[in-house]
């Protein structure tokens, strides 16, 4: 689990998922300071782990990463984390376009495909 101080490869995240479950890794993306943390069970455990250095709660989403497909189906914005009625995110996937297009501008500046 950590906080990416470096771009990473697709290929170092298909390596990351053998290790984990096997096809995906889960991330969470801080929109705000243009974080990304990746690499554990529980998304929750990254977004404690962002927390802890400093961001805040409603900048924070969960991702998976599918490393071995292609194009759109690399991303998969599912995570509990998403669910937030108060900032009218009702369901685990992330719900408003403008956010998808921000978490994806982060995944853009960390992974290298």
């Amino acid at each position: 689990m950590k906080i990416l101080d470096k771009s990473i490869t697709v290929d170092e995240l298909k390596k990351i998922a053998v290790n984990t479950f096997g096809d995906m890794v889960k991330a969470v993306a801080d929109i705000e300071k243009s974080l990304l943390a990746i690499d554990a069970e529980l998304h929750s455990d990254l977004e404690a782990l962002l927390l802890e250095n400093g961001s805040k709660q409603n900048n924070l989403w969960g991702i998976n990463f599918y490393p071995d497909l292609p194009g759109d189906d690399f991303i998969e914005f599912d995570s509990v984390i998403n669910m937030r009625p108060s900032q009218g995110n009702m369901s685990r996937g992330v719900d408003d376009p403008a956010v998808q297009k921000k978490i994806t501008a982060v995944v853009d500046k960390w992974v290298k495909k």
